[in-house]
């Protein structure tokens, strides 16, 4: 399967790989739902919400900071490692990530885009108009974190459940689906946009795969799917890597 899959990358002239939790999770970091299962008794999915910072803001900075953490002791795995050598290679390939962790670009990774946002970022709870800022401390020195500007509540750059994904983000994840070869790691990649991104590339002619240390519901509406860590997978792929130009 592998060798069909380095086939497929070596007559492409455009990839795009989707990335998801699977692929930091041989960094160590937790997947989303399984970040500890339950945090002080909390769900994630309770507390990555605009309702859950508005009813009490220092909780979920307590969250974040905790896993703002966990993420500063992780490195980028070989995974990462092979996706930033292909961006940094040719501007033919896109690295589309559902992941904050920012691996991505600790591993030098080009052009990335990143839906769900930066879990390093901040932006202004009040939206007084400052843009987005970057704070890799750890702790910040503030909790709940305010903002430099106007002194009110900063809440973490990331998109929550109820929230609209950048459209810039998504017009950029739209263009990159107009490629060769498509590739979701990590990823169930069925949980829109991410499973439209996989429909638009299929759509558009694109040779779908996934590699998933198991299988997944998109498992069949792909053209190969293989079970295995992007970590072991993706290394092994770049034995042989895409020509692109």
């Amino acid at each position: 399967m592998i060798d069909r899959l380095a086939e497929q990358l070596q007559r492409a002239r455009r990839v795009t790989v989707l990335t998801g939790a699977g692929v930091s999770a041989a960094s160590g970091v937790p997947t989303f739902r399984g970040a500890g299962g339950l945090w002080r008794s909390f769900r994630a999915e309770d507390l990555a919400t605009p309702d859950a910072f508005a009813r009490d803001p220092t909780l979920v900075w307590e969250w974040y900071e905790w896993r703002r953490a966990m993420i500063a002791a992780c490195k980028p795995n070989a995974a990462h490692d092979v996706l930033a050598r292909w961006t940094r290679e040719s501007n033919q390939c896109t690295v589309i990530t559902q992941n904050v962790d920012d691996l991505h670009l600790r591993a030098g990774t080009e052009r990335l885009v990143r839906l769900h946002g930066s879990i390093w970022e901040l932006a202004c709870w009040d939206q007084c108009g400052v843009r987005p800022w970057r704070d890799e401390r750890v702790p910040l020195p503030n909790r709940p974190a305010t903002c430099p500007t106007c002194g009110g509540l900063a809440r973490p750059g990331v998109v929550w459940f109820g929230e609209m994904l950048s459209q810039d983000d998504i017009d950029a994840a739209s263009m990159a689906c107009a490629c060769d070869v498509f590739l979701a790691v990590g990823t169930s990649a069925v949980v829109y946009p991410a499973a439209g991104l996989l429909q638009q590339a299929k759509a558009n002619g694109a040779f779908t795969a996934e590699i998933n240390i198991e299988t997944t519901s998109a498992s069949s509406a792909v053209d190969l799917a293989i079970q295995g860590g992007a970590e072991v997978v993706l290394p092994a792929l770049a034995i042989r890597p895409p020509k692109l130009r």
